[in-house]
């Protein structure tokens, strides 16, 4: 498989021809667990280009069908995010508590209790947070490691983790089966890039209520102190 991806394979542009002429599910399968894991890779440029060709019937992806493009998709993604899942519970959090055990670390004050305070809240909130930052550009890749660090309950990060990618990934779909009514082949690329800036502007003004949230409910007053 190696020897088919082109040398300029973070060139944009080109990487999206060479992945136009050779989408598959396994390809989709395997830059999807790569997109979700901790090397930064657009999946903008794979899936709407899957599903668009899925819905065309054209070249190596005419096997393909838009529901299948989008569960492999999903299936990438959760495997992805098992790797950075793992790496911070194996290898994250260790160092972590290293850190905030040293000097260093308290003059940059952290402490192992400061830490241990946010393993336990992302432990009480983690599982709305893992969903709705599979939805949030820049932090779709980045999640699930406070999660692995924090321990989160595998079986309860693998529901929520599936069911954002699975929202992010079926609004991408949509994308590529909308544009497969209305956009030449000649012009997809240029077309998901238009796109993809209204996609973040939309994951932005999410993390922004997403953040607001968060304020609200750390500083809202107790019903203990209203008594």
């Amino acid at each position: 498989m190696l020897d088919l991806i082109p040398l300029a394979l973070f060139d944009a542009l080109e990487f999206f021809d060479w992945f136009t002429s050779n989408a598959n599910y396994l390809f989709v399968f395997v830059f999807m667990v790569i997109e979700s894991s901790f090397i930064p890779f657009p999946s903008e440029v794979i899936v709407p280009p899957a599903a668009y060709l899925a819905c065309t019937n054209a070249g190596v992806g005419s096997d393909m069908n838009v529901y299948g493009v989008v569960a492999v998709a999903t299936l990438g993604a959760l495997v992805g995010a098992f790797v950075n899942y793992y790496l911070a519970l194996w290898i994250g959090r260790p160092v972590v508590y290293k850190f905030a055990d040293s000097r260093l670390g308290h003059a940059c004050l952290i402490n192992r209790e400061k830490v241990m305070k946010a393993e336990a809240y992302f432990d009480k909130h983690g599982a709305i947070s893992t969903f709705i930052g599979r939805l949030i550009p820049a932090i779709r890749q980045l999640i699930s490691i406070p999660a692995g660090i924090s321990r989160m309950n595998v079986a309860q990060f693998a529901l929520f983790t599936a069911l954002g990618a699975l929202v992010w990934n079926s609004i991408l779909g949509y994308l590529g089966y909308w544009l497969s009514l209305h956009v030449s082949h000649q012009q997809l690329f240029e077309k998901i890039e238009e796109y993809n800036k209204y996609l973040s502007w939309g994951g932005y003004a999410l993390a922004a209520v997403c953040v607001a949230f968060i304020l609200w409910n750390a500083f809202k007053p107790s019903h203990d102190k209203q008594k």
